[in-house]
């Protein structure tokens, strides 16, 4: 396995949307591999390819539940509501509160190349949000509102 160099903000390829993946072959397999390893050894839970400079549709989680790889993953059903403080691997040192839905259910492409569903709640269900978001080029601080943005740039002066 590879550590991979992780993009920080405000690197373009974060502001980008992804392309959908065609196939999982061997190097779709790796990748999801070297995300992985990159993620647990930056103390992550989830990371998005545009995160490791790939504009592709893959995201992965763990939670030490067992790891989910996802390839164009799609979020089809939600319900509830949670706010929650998130960090972000490409924004580090910064914190942001977010209210997402509770439960979702997620379909996509496992490493595999299979079709899947899942449901998923709580902090994983936010994980997968947070994720998929970054495949869309959105990122945590968009999330921010204007005098927490104002503060962010107070503190880098």
């Amino acid at each position: 396995m590879e550590l991979l160099d992780i993009k920080k903000y405000p690197a373009k390829i974060l502001r980008k949307r992804c392309s959908p993946v065609e196939e999982i072959t061997e190097k779709e397999k790796r990748l999801f591999e070297d995300m992985l390893f990159t993620m647990r050894h930056f103390g992550g839970i989830g990371l998005a390819a545009p995160q490791v400079g790939v504009s592709k549709r893959l995201i992965i989680a763990d939670m030490g539940e067992g790891a989910i790889k996802l390839a164009n993953p799609e979020i089809v059903e939600i319900k509830g509501t949670d706010k929650m403080e998130e960090g972000c691997l490409s924004i580090p040192d910064i914190k942001v509160e977010i209210e997402r839905p509770y439960e979702i259910i997620i379909r996509g492409v496992d490493a595999k190349g299979d079709s899947i569903e899942l449901k998923a709640e709580a902090l994983i269900a936010r994980v997968l949000q947070h994720e998929v978001d970054h495949l869309d080029g959105k990122l945590i601080v968009d999330y921010a509102g204007l005098l927490e943005r104002f503060k962010w740039k107070l503190r880098k002066k």
